[in-house]
């Protein structure tokens, strides 16, 4: 027997399971014949099969919509629930007044094998009476469509966010280091042990991506990876202000006079007191952060003034700000 003989087989005996029969269960020659086959050919009711589909495919697309402009929960759920009720009801009214309707009454007794010709043509005939196959068959990729991009949206939203990465930061090559106040900070104004905030000259203080700290220190005792060995003239280094633990504010300088007695220059979280020791890159030495501050590269032009070398060498701040919402 045919794969599809098998379904049509099968489909027949649950039918015939869940339809109401006489006494015992069973048909006999002297009850009423219940066998009927009907055939609805109802242009309204494709009509109407056709635009429950189209909905659903346009609720589903708001849906898409709605978690890539305002993922608000209440909105998603009322336009996806709203889409698998058209569905629904599409499927339901199909179901009840497109396709053909029938009532058969089958021996139940193991199939013969030459019975799959004739299951398989009972199966090509239940398109009978439908006469806007295309536009039922085209509604039908377009809810398809708009359901199938509602199911796979919502895994996008399980990746990074590419609006996190580095290069959406105002820093850049050559762009000055000023202060808060707008003016120019030079490689003179920093002493050894020094602590200033800066921001990116002509962009916009407010973005996450702005404040930078920078230190001066040694630079003899720096220990850069190789690849940043020129990110620090002058011993001068500067990382992101955003502490990647929770994304407070980095305030504070420890800069011991004697570090047989203390330990080495750091900067400070005052929120969670992480420390990042900035002679090794602001890698975390204590505290909850898990990963460095992002480091600037840094250089100094003809006037004297800090400029970007580059952009930030990772992104700002918590390591979960770079997952979408």
């Amino acid at each position: 027997m045919t794969l599809l003989g098998r379904l049509a087989f099968a489909a027949g005996a649950l039918r015939g399971l869940l339809r109401p029969g006489v006494a015992g269960g069973a048909y006999t020659e002297q009850d009423a014949d219940p066998r009927e086959r009907r055939v609805p050919a109802d242009p309204r009711a494709e009509a109407l099969v056709a635009a429950l589909l189209v909905l659903a495919g346009l609720l589903a697309a708001a849906f898409g919509v709605l978690i890539a402009v305002d993922p608000q929960t209440q909105l998603l759920g009322l336009t996806f629930g709203l889409a698998l009720a058209a569905l629904a009801a599409a499927l339901i009214v199909a179901g009840k007044r497109v396709v053909v309707q029938e009532i058969d009454v089958e021996p139940r007794k193991p199939p013969d094998p030459a019975d799959d010709e004739r299951l398989v043509a009972e199966l090509r005939t239940v398109g009978e009476g439908i006469s806007r196959r295309r536009a039922l068959a085209g509604a039908a990729g377009v809810a398809c469509a708009g359901l199938a991009g509602a199911v796979v949206l919502p895994i996008t939203a399980l990746g990074p966010s590419l609006d996190a990465a580095p290069d959406k930061t105002p820093w850049k090559r050559g762009r000055r280091l000023v202060t808060p106040e707008g003016r120019p900070l030079r490689a003179a104004d920093l002493v050894l042990g020094s602590f200033a905030s800066a921001l990116p000259e002509g962009a916009d203080k407010r973005e996450l991506g702005s404040p930078v700290v920078v230190v001066r220190v040694d630079p003899g005792t720096i220990r850069l990876p190789a690849a940043r060995r020129d990110w620090a003239p002058q011993g001068i280094l500067a990382f992101s202000q955003i502490c990647t633990h929770a994304g407070c504010a980095i305030t504070l300088f420890r800069y011991p006079v004697d570090e047989a007695t203390s330990n080495g220059p750091a900067l400070v979280c005052p929120c969670h007191y992480s420390t990042f020791d900035v002679r090794r890159a602001a890698r975390p030495i204590f505290g909850p952060a898990a990963r460095a501050l992002p480091q600037l590269p840094l250089a100094i032009d003809a006037s004297g003034v800090l400029v970007a070398a580059g952009a930030l060498s990772g992104s700002v701040g918590p390591s979960w700000w770079g997952v979408k919402s």
